[in-house]
């Protein structure tokens, strides 16, 4: 884990009008990862951007953290020094351990917030995908995955209604709750706009939706009979709903005062977008309340005092995991010294049998057998004691003993 590394920025740090400037679309997140690549030789690395933190974690012998900064930087075409002030980094188990801490919702501004483990799913989807994935990430993954079902099954770590789409929900729920046949927009059906449809759907209200592909707009109207209108019509949506939720992508503004007329009846507008699709300036036009994506935060105070009773035993899975995970990549670091041990030894067996010529094959072969099973049992006990050492932080003593007892290294270099 020595050559694992992080560094990113987060809502802890980061006002959104930073996170959203440094907010990687799927597309961008591959570009980046490509370039990161062929730029640095990195052979592992993960990218996760969402609306409340964008993070790289990378594996690698050399210090690069000033020349990835920089990388963003351009990229995203923001101030390095701007973009220094909020960057946190993270080295060795630090990084893995925040990495657990991420994709179980422990670093969240949703705590337990679920939508963020399958976010850094997909991540590490992409990662496989471009072969940025090597043994490391990927028993680091699989592991944090496992721990994630364990938080689940032994935890209340995600109990309540706490992600920032239900939260939404229950906002809508008590604007609409005094009006005559209430309609409802959703903007944007990505992973949080279907999250919030499907958290609306035993609402009663008029509900239509709206993306940039119809054609998956139409398909989910259809499931759940609702209405769609085009993209296109934007300002026809605005003018005939009483809520309107925006989950679109999108590097700039899609809505703002403009779209509306001073007399406009009372409308709640929901940005759940970063970087933000509803313009600030609507905060100015009467008759409009507009909630972004910290403010709905806000709202999950009372669902975190459950879950907070949760954090010792979430933290408790991690280490566990963690220690796990550490032994792994200790054995995996003994792995080449056993490798040499075995052919060392195999190289004595064939020595030796190469001695006896005037055997006949059906001996050879009896002799053959006899002595590979002689070596197991003989490998059995140094393998045995060498993970053990492992897990003791002693393995670097016994490898040497080893090295000089059987003199591996000078073997290994006459076979080659």
């Amino acid at each position: 884990m020595e050559g694992f590394k992080a560094l990113g920025l987060s809502y802890k740090n980061t006002p959104i009008e930073i996170r959203e400037k440094v907010t990687f679309s799927e597309l961008e997140s591959s570009d980046f990862l490509l370039k990161l690549k062929e730029m640095f030789s990195i052979e592992e690395a993960l990218l996760v951007s969402t609306c409340n933190r964008t993070e790289i974690y990378f594996s690698s012998d050399a210090s690069k953290e000033d020349e990835i900064l920089s990388l963003i930087a351009s990229f995203k075409n923001i101030s390095l020094k701007v973009l220094s002030e909020h960057i946190n980094q993270f080295n060795s188990i630090e990084a893995s351990e925040h990495l657990f801490k991420v994709a179980l919702g422990l670093e969240s501004q949703v705590l337990g917030d679920i939508q963020i483990s399958n976010q850094v799913k997909r991540a590490y989807q992409q990662s496989a995908d471009l072969n940025l994935a090597g043994p490391h990430l990927h028993r680091l993954m699989h592991t944090i995955f496992f721990a994630n079902k364990r938080v689940v099954q032994e935890t209340r770590l995600q109990d309540g209604t706490a992600s920032v789409a239900s939260v939404a929900v229950d906002l809508i729920k008590g604007f609409i709750d005094n009006i005559s046949g209430p309609r409802i927009a959703l903007i944007g059906l990505g992973e949080i706009g279907q999250n919030v449809l499907d958290n609306l759907n035993s609402e009663e209200a008029t509900i239509t939706l709206v993306n940039r592909t119809k054609s998956k707009a139409v398909k989910l109207a259809e499931d759940k009979n609702l209405s769609v209108c085009d993209y296109s019509d934007l300002d026809e949506v605005l003018s005939n709903n009483d809520v309107i939720i925006s989950a679109v992508s999108s590097s700039s503004p899609i809505v703002s005062a403009k779209n509306f007329k001073e007399d406009s009846i009372h409308k709640l507008l929901i940005d759940l977008s970063v970087p933000r699709s509803l313009n600030t300036d609507l905060e100015g036009v009467p008759g409009i309340s507009l909630y972004n994506v910290d403010q709905l935060t806000e709202r999950t105070l009372k669902a975190r005092s459950v879950r907070e009773q949760s954090i010792p035993d979430a933290e408790r899975i991690v280490k566990e995991e963690l220690k796990g995970f550490g032994n792994w990549k200790n054995e995996m670091g003994v792995s080449p010294t056993i490798q040499k041990l075995k052919n060392a030894l195999n190289q004595i067996r064939k020595e030796e049998l190469a001695r006896h010529k005037k055997l006949s094959d059906k001996e050879m072969e009896l002799l053959d057998v006899v002595t590979k099973s002689m070596i197991q049992k003989v490998i059995k006990l140094p393998v045995l004691q060498l993970k053990a050492a492992c897990k003791r932080g002693e393995a670097e003593t016994l490898v040497e003993v080893l090295n000089d007892l059987f003199n591996l290294e000078s073997a290994e270099a006459e076979k080659k």
